[in-house]
């Protein structure tokens, strides 16, 4: 059986599949794999680890020349995410007629939540498929939408609330940077580390797949209902392609840029984390979670597959060489 051949020839299936997989399993029989032990610790509980483990391989193919080129792709990436996504957030705010309001039945915190926050493992998958070292490093950049500091930040600029400390805590940026440098360092003190460690890279990709996927539950789309789907399938349109465009106009890997189009998981959170500072979205909090826990789903599952759609295009008019900028 040729599984691995079957799977490459489905758009992001090398992410897709185990995603959908370990969510099919959850979903069905949540307590499969949660076992205990090293069962649960890989299958269930593995994504951090994993992902910390193939940034660190990806860390160790940037040469050190080329540092400055991934800062600024992450830089790009967080800013379209937040000027766009935020602004689409704003007009929803605004159409609803503030935080209690709706707005074809989508709550204003849910969409500037879903909008301003990506999802890092799906991007590290996508870009570890379609790209180069340089742009699986710009996810240390891009990180820093984890959580719910942007969404806080657009809040800010529309004068809902005022912008509120302790939501981005610089140990956690560093947290995430660490990995990447400690495998930079490795890789360009030694070329036979580099080697070693850069075949470690794409094995991991369907193994944190799985293991987000064992996270993720399709009745959560169920729960947010027609408007949390809309809101997925709106944020990997309008997020993915502004960043689309805007790394096509830097003449990057556009594909990369749409990577980004996605919801992150810890974005559940952020509707309740609001609440807390500021009581005029507590009336719309439990509904606006259940929007976004949908939203979640839906693009892990939707912008592989349109990230997988713009690469056949692409390939199609421009010849696979396209597909990827060189490296250094």
């Amino acid at each position: 059986m040729r599984v691995m051949q079957s799977v490459q020839k489905i758009p992001g299936g090398m992410m897709v599949v185990p995603l959908l997989l370990g969510a099919l399993i959850n979903t069905i029989m949540p307590q499969a794999l949660r076992i205990g032990n090293f069962t649960e610790a890989l299958f269930v509980n593995g994504a951090s680890t994993l992902i910390a483990l193939f940034l660190l391989c990806a860390g160790s193919q940037i040469n050190v020349r080329s540092f400055g080129v991934s800062f600024g792709k992450g830089f790009t990436l967080l800013t379209v995410k937040w000027i766009f996504g935020g602004a689409f957030g704003a007009l929803i705010f605004y159409l609803a007629g503030g935080a209690e309001g709706l707005f074809l039945g989508l709550a204003p915190i849910a969409v500037i939540a879903a909008m301003t926050n990506s999802n890092g493992g799906l991007y590290v998958a996508l870009a570890g498929q379609y790209g180069t070292s340089e742009d699986k490093a710009a996810y240390s950049v891009l990180a820093m939408n984890d959580g719910p500091l942007f969404t806080m930040l657009t809040l800010s600029v529309l004068g809902a609330v005022g912008l509120q400390g302790g939501f981005f805590s610089i140990t956690a940026f560093i947290g995430v940077l660490l990995p990447i440098l400690i495998g930079f360092i490795l890789g360009n003190i030694d070329e036979d580390l580099r080697t070693f460690l850069g075949k470690g890279a794409d094995m991991l990709i369907p193994f944190f797949a799985f293991a987000l996927g064992m996270n993720i539950s399709f009745a959560a789309i169920i729960e947010g209902g027609l408007p949390g789907i809309v809101l997925g399938v709106l944020v990997v349109l309008i997020t993915g392609i502004t960043g689309y465009w805007s790394f096509k106009i830097f003449k990057w890997n556009p594909l990369i840029g749409a990577a980004e189009g996605s919801t992150a998981g810890n974005a559940v959170a952020t509707p309740a984390a609001i609440a807390t500072a500021s009581t005029a979205f507590a009336y719309n909090v439990e509904l606006a979670t259940v929007q976004v826990a949908a939203s979640v789903v839906t693009t892990a599952i939707l912008l592989p597959i349109f990230v997988g759609y713009l690469a056949k295009r692409i390939e199609k008019k421009n010849g696979k060489q396209d597909l990827v900028t060189s490296e250094e």
